[in-house]
């Protein structure tokens, strides 16, 4: 039965590679396949990790050969939650650190989102990821299984970005006592930088607790921020799905405020309007709105090593789009120039280190999600 369902699968494959791409740019090269896979992230030597929402991580190289990462924490796994995000440290050939993003679970029912790191041996008989440690949680965690968000970023500077969704509860997004709906910046080890917009927040407001969330905020104002990257000019840009359309992108600055859920481009998915960003120009607007919506998923820039002609440009995972959508930044100015179907829904996209563009699916039907290799034609 499973070697009937090996075929067919290859069998689909084929055809789509045959058929559904001929009009596409690029040749579509499927790799491997994953159960619900999430996120992939470049070692030095060009093996990749890639995060199953069940809670696997897999080292893959290139052939799409896979090896299981064991001592992962307990997730937990349901609706839009389980294992997520994962980063390889700037100085990973020294430190062998590796960052995960997941959704812990706590005994009265509640959950959110969690950041730990942990050394691991790629090279082990068993790669194992060894001395986990938790270093920064989503407050409060929340009843619900949605918007999480935690999607996590290196910059330039070696600085840690995480986004945090608004877990679908609205308001928290505009609470400074919470850091959820926000974007947070960190160091490394999960320690607030000094010089954070709101590091002197607590010293200014004797009233407020001492949970400390207030540091870690760089923007406020966010729904469900499943992108965030940096460009070539080392510019911050975080991609987000809106409520009923209105997904946005837009250029991160310090301490502003994005404006979710007092203005939204998009309407309550019960149909009750939201105000237009264009009705409260207190509020940061985005640089592009998606109306209708293209459910993005992730945001990465492109060198342009083999795409030549995308170099500087952004890649948006479309989900409900199935889609790879080509975003042209200009600046501090960005504007959609190309939608690509996939025909399947897109989880995430980066450039490799050989040029190449990467893709995960989401999961196509009852199959599993495959992984993509992308090359100019």
């Amino acid at each position: 039965m499973k070697t009937q369902l090996l075929a067919v699968t290859l069998l689909s494959a084929l055809a789509w590679s045959a058929h559904a791409t001929k009009d596409l740019p690029f040749a579509v090269e499927p790799v491997t396949a994953f159960d619900e896979p999430w996120a992939m992230a470049f070692l030095p030597d060009d093996r990749m990790l890639v995060t199953e929402k069940k809670g696997r991580l897999l080292i893959v190289d290139r052939d799409g050969n896979k090896r299981s990462v064991n001592g992962l924490p307990d997730v937990g796994y349901g609706g839009q939650g389980g294992l997520g995000d994962v980063a390889v440290h700037p100085d990973f050939l020294n430190n062998g650190l590796v960052y995960i993003s997941y959704v812990e679970s706590a005994s009265d029912g509640t959950r959110g989102a969690v950041v730990g790191r942990g050394k691991v041996d790629i090279d082990a008989r068993r790669p194992i990821l060894r001395d986990f440690q938790v270093i920064w949680r989503q407050y409060p965690k929340m009843l619900g299984y949605g918007h999480y968000g935690h999607r996590i970023l290196f910059d330039n500077q070696g600085f840690l970005w995480i986004t945090s969704g608004d877990r679908q509860k609205f308001t928290p997004a505009q609470d400074m006592q919470s850091n959820v709906g926000k974007v947070l910046r960190l160091r490394d080890d999960g320690t607030v930088p000094a010089d954070n917009p709101f590091a002197s927040y607590r010293a200014d407001n004797p009233l407020v607790d001492n949970i400390g969330v207030y540091d870690e905020i760089w923007s406020l104002g966010h729904r469900n921020p499943l992108g965030v990257a940096q460009d070539l000019q080392g510019q911050l840009w975080v991609i987000e799905m809106g409520p009923l359309d209105g997904d946005e992108l837009n250029l991160i600055h310090r301490g502003r405020n994005y404006g979710y859920p007092e203005v939204s481009d998009g309407k309550h998915y019960d149909g009750r309007p939201i105000p237009d960003h264009a009705t409260r120009p207190e509020f940061e607007a985005p640089k592009v709105s998606w109306v209708p919506s293209i459910s993005p998923a992730h945001l990465s820039f492109v060198q342009g090593k083999s795409f030549k002609a995308w170099r500087g440009h952004a890649l948006a995972s479309g989900l409900r789009s199935q889609a790879l959508v080509l975003i042209g930044i200009d600046g501090d100015s960005a504007e959609e120039i190309a939608r690509y179907n996939m025909n399947a829904r897109i989880r995430s996209a980066i450039e490799g280190p050989d040029g190449a563009i990467w893709l995960l699916e989401d999961e196509r039907g009852n199959s599993q999600g495959r992984l993509l290799k992308l090359t100019p034609k």
